[in-house]
């Protein structure tokens, strides 16, 4: 970071008087402070951070520089030292107004080699993620997901305690001959030898892939590896509808991957809502979500689901809302990837034998496809982008309906509307938008621009929170 940037930012954040994702601020007067959590933090997620020293929060993040500028360096790089593996910022300074600050650049780590953590503490207890602007202690999972990704642990390959008697021999028989017809190097091979190579059985048992493909009743070794489908009456988990009921629906659908994805979509069939559009006289019939979307979202979440025994117990959800659809599965981004970057490169796959069965069974293209895929029917059927968020362990993907893009407003005229401070709901409202996706999509962008701003800035999730015109802010 130049001194130029660093100058910049200290007095954006002076102005917005907040923190974020990938900024902390110290105040630094008196010495050095201890920085071992924010160090692990920002190293272990893609984008590294910034420690802004000289800027004091508990004054509203008033400008106090600090006390040494090359002292400061010196023992933030010790600290830097006792992380495992060794943290290499690099640093900046500026001056301004006679007060001296510091920038101190934490590099994300390979995801190879997470999580970083202080030695002092251990793995278990020093290992930090950034949510927001906090540094959060890890849960004994997001740890073990870090294990198993740099020690390459295949979840789908592990031995099962079921038998081959439990397995479909139709199902097993015509995937073997998927398999010898489009790879001639298995033709020789008997249906044993086959097995074992493809990673669908170990020791003589089945492997969780072949269970989660092949078994008569998977959920008899596995009882939550399923999918709980529900369809609400309102916009919130808990709304209930005239006649008191909190589901309208309300399914558990078990049985193979393939059978769990027919069955959920079949769901989502059943229970949206139809509508007309007329274009040039013609009347056509729509849906309110483009199935195609559907069955892509929901593929996704069964096949790159984390199955490892922590998360054993907790199915794919579907959830149904007025106004939206929900999937969530266990297990966040596997590797490096962040989600900017979901659908446009090619990920690391946390499950491959499963695709890779999956493909031989055509349920699956495994061409890095489904993503665009989404994108592209919503866009056709008019609807906004989905969202995705990945938080800690958790994957969701959401599709918002006609509805949530029936509103009067346009993004563009956001700065407009906005001369008056407004309520997260109003701007909602006047978009045609949930709450989640206008703040996330349109809101903090022009926040971020400058364009707009918080009226509670310090507390941007302030219950009396508005939202105003940057240049109409009084001060």
């Amino acid at each position: 970071m130049l001194s130029e940037e660093l100058t910049d930012l200290v007095k954006r954040i002076c102005k917005q008087k907040y923190e974020e994702q990938t900024i902390e601020v110290k105040a630094a007067q008196g010495g050095c402070p201890r920085l071992y959590d924010t160090l692990s933090s920002f190293s272990n997620q893609n984008t590294g951070g910034v420690i802004v020293f000289g800027l004091d929060e508990k004054q509203g993040f008033a400008p106090v520089g600090v006390y040494d500028v090359q002292d400061l360096q010196h023992r933030a790089s010790e600290q830097c030292k006792q992380m495992e593996p060794v943290v290499r910022p690099l640093f900046s300074s500026c001056e301004i107004d006679g007060k001296r600050f510091v920038g101190m650049e934490i590099p994300a780590v390979e995801a190879a080699e997470r999580p970083v953590y202080y030695k002092g503490a251990g793995k278990w207890q020093g290992s930090y993620v950034r949510v927001g602007d906090a540094d959060e202690r890890m849960t004994d999972y997001e740890i073990y997901s870090f294990e198993a990704y740099r020690k390459q642990i295949r979840e789908d390959i592990r031995e099962t305690p079921a038998d081959m008697e439990s397995l479909d021999k139709n199902l097993v028989e015509s995937y073997l001959r998927g398999v010898r017809m489009n790879r001639a190097n298995t033709a020789n091979l008997s249906d044993t030898e086959l097995l074992s190579l493809m990673g669908l059985t170990h020791g003589g048992r089945p492997t969780l892939a072949a269970v989660l493909c092949f078994s008569k009743y998977p959920q008899a070794q596995f009882p939550r590896l399923c999918l709980t489908a529900v369809l609400i009456p309102g916009t919130r988990m808990g709304d209930t509808s005239e006649d008191g009921q909190r589901f309208l629906d309300n399914r558990r659908i078990e049985g193979t991957i393939p059978q769990i994805a027919e069955g959920a979509v079949n769901f989502v069939a059943m229970n949206m809502r139809a509508g007309v559009r007329i274009e040039n006289g013609k009347r056509t019939d729509v849906t309110e979500y483009p199935l195609t979307a559907v069955r892509e979202a929901i593929i996704n979440a069964l096949v790159h689901r984390d199955y490892s025994p922590y998360t054993e117990g907790m199915p794919v959800r579907l959830e149904m809302y007025r106004d939206r659809l929900e999937i969530v599965n266990a297990g966040g981004l596997y590797g490096a990837i962040n989600i900017d970057e979901l659908g446009r490169i090619h990920a690391d796959t946390r499950n491959k034998t499963l695709v890779s069965v999956l493909e031989t069974m055509k349920v699956v293209e495994n061409r890095y496809s489904g993503i665009p895929t989404i994108r592209k029917q919503l866009a056709e059927s008019g609807l906004p982008e989905p969202l995705f968020e990945d938080k800690r362990g958790l994957f969701r993907v959401v599709f918002y309906n006609a509805q949530t893009a029936g509103g009067t407003g346009k993004p563009g005229s956001l700065e407009e509307y906005c001369k008056v401070p407004r309520t997260r709901k109003e701007v909602a409202a006047f978009l045609g938008m949930t709450q989640a996706y206008a703040i996330r999509r349109y809101v903090e962008p022009l926040i971020g621009q400058g364009v707009l701003a918080y009226t509670v800035p310090e507390r941007p999730h302030a219950r009396n929170q508005k939202i105003v015109a940057a240049k109409h802010r009084k001060e």
